[in-house]
C-alpha cells in the first residue's frame, strides 16, 4: 500500500481519537482550563516516542518503514503535531544540541502564538472591511 494512503488512514484515526480524547478530558475536568488539548498532546507524545524507540534501528523490535508511517505519522500526526515537535526536540537534546533543542522549543511556541494571533486579527480585519 502506498505510504500516503497509510499516512491519510492514520490521520484520520489520530484526528479522530483526538476529538474524542479531548471531549472525554474536557467534560470530565468541566472544561475551565484545555486539559484536553493538555492531555492530547501530552499523550501524543508518550505515544511517538514510545513508537520511536519501539522502531530504532539499534532495537530488538523490527517495525517496518510503512508501519512507522501509519502509526508515527499517520495516527500520531493526525493526534497531535506537538507529538513530532517534541520528538524534535529531544532529539535535538539527546545530540547535545541544547541551544537548537532551546531555540525550537521556545521559537516555536512564540512563533505558534504569534501566527494564531495573526492569522485571527487577519480574519477580523477582513470581516470588519465587507
Amino acid at each position: 500500500m502506498p505510504g500516503f494512503i497509510l499516512i491519510a488512514i492514520g490521520g484520520a484515526i489520530g484526528s479522530v481519537g483526538r476529538y474524542y480524547a479531548s471531549r472525554l478530558i474536557m467534560l470530565l475536568s468541566g472544561g475551565v482550563f484545555p486539559l484536553g488539548t493538555m492531555f492530547v498532546n501530552a499523550s501524543g507524545s508518550i505515544l511517538i516516542g514510545f513508537l520511536a524507540a519501539l522502531s530504532a534501528p539499534d532495537s530488538r523490535f523490527f517495525v517496518s518503514p510503512q508501519a512507522r508511517l501509519f502509526f508515527m505519522t499517520g495516527i500520531c500526526g493526525g493526534y497531535t503535531t506537538f507529538s513530532t515537535f517534541s520528538l524534535e526536540t529531544v532529539a535535538l537534546l539527546g545530540d547535545g544540541q541544547w541551544i537548537a533543542a532551546s531555540t525550537n522549543a521556545v521559537g516555536s511556541v512564540l512563533l505558534c502564538l504569534a501566527a494564531v494571533w495573526l492569522g485571527s486579527a487577519t480574519a477580523q480585519l477582513m470581516g470588519r472591511s465587507v
